[in-house]
């Protein structure tokens, strides 16, 4: 693999920055360009510790991933993967379960190309290029249906995604196709930028919507909506550092002594029973 984004030959659009490479941007990552940079930057003068929010949106995905491992589920549906950067859905996954499966899903090309080099190393691993808008023809790729079988139960995943959709595109609509193709037994897990009245949230978002276009906060009500009434998974919806998922009782620090990039990201799994 070529040492880093611009060593390829791209047959896409690298004159607008996309999602998953301004986030691998902001994770400090090598696989992006200059657009992208410029967008991470156009962040960062908004939420200075952008870095460190990013990695609460990872430590979200890995305590959901963990959890939802360890109740048995051995096949993961990855929806807006991005690249692979730390602690992924497979590594996380395949630690508790070495026999886990994992599709992942993006629309971004450079992504399926990361793709492929994890293909040849991990045969329990693919990810196909795809977007949420047309949840169909995700349920129809032939390659999550060599991955996923939709008779068991699954762990579908929707991290750090939700926040690019304006509600007016009706997201929640694409989440119950794919929520309704997954059996009883499945579980869904969700991170989202939170409105709960922080300056860092509105930053975040004004931040976000310069640099992508994109972006928006949602109250933890709107964030719960998602979920389409499955019950939530106790203590429920909270920011990444506060979150322990079947631990409702465990000492957690007060969301008012919570550092500002703490206090961005919002995480939850529903059961659908």
């Amino acid at each position: 693999m070529a040492e880093n984004a611009e060593d390829y030959v791209p047959d896409f659009d690298i004159s607008r920055p996309s999602i998953a490479r301004v986030y691998d941007a902001t994770l400090g990552g090598k696989d992006n360009f200059a657009v992208d940079r410029e967008g991470a930057a156009m962040i960062a003068k908004h939420v200075p510790k952008i870095r460190e929010a990013s990695q609460d949106n990872r430590l979200g995905l890995s305590k959901g991933v963990e959890y939802v491992a360890r109740q048995g589920i051995d096949q993961f549906l990855d929806i807006g993967a991005g690249l692979p950067t730390m602690e992924n859905t497979h590594q996380v996954a395949q630690r508790i379960n070495p026999n886990a499966k994992v599709c992942y899903v993006d629309n971004d090309p450079i992504v399926l190309t990361h793709g492929r080099a994890l293909l040849a190393t991990n045969d329990s691993t693919t990810i196909v290029t795809a977007d949420l808008r047309d949840p169909q023809s995700i349920l129809n790729h032939p390659d999550v249906n060599k991955m996923i079988d939709f008779t068991r139960p699954v762990g579908l995943m929707v991290v750090g995604l939700m926040m690019h959709f304006h509600p007016d595109e009706d997201p929640g609509s694409w989440i119950k196709t794919l929520l309704d193709a997954c059996p009883s037994g499945s579980y869904l897990h969700i991170t989202d930028f939170a409105d709960t009245g922080y300056p860092e949230q509105k930053a975040m978002e004004k931040s976000c919507i310069q640099a992508l276009g994109n972006g928006w906060i949602r109250t933890p009500e709107q964030i719960e909506a998602h979920f389409q009434g499955l019950p939530l998974v106790p203590p429920g919806l909270d920011y990444p550092t506060r979150w322990f998922p079947g631990e409702p009782d465990r000492e957690v620090p007060a969301v008012e002594d919570l550092e500002e990039h703490q206090r961005i990201i919002m995480a939850g799994i529903g059961y659908k029973a």
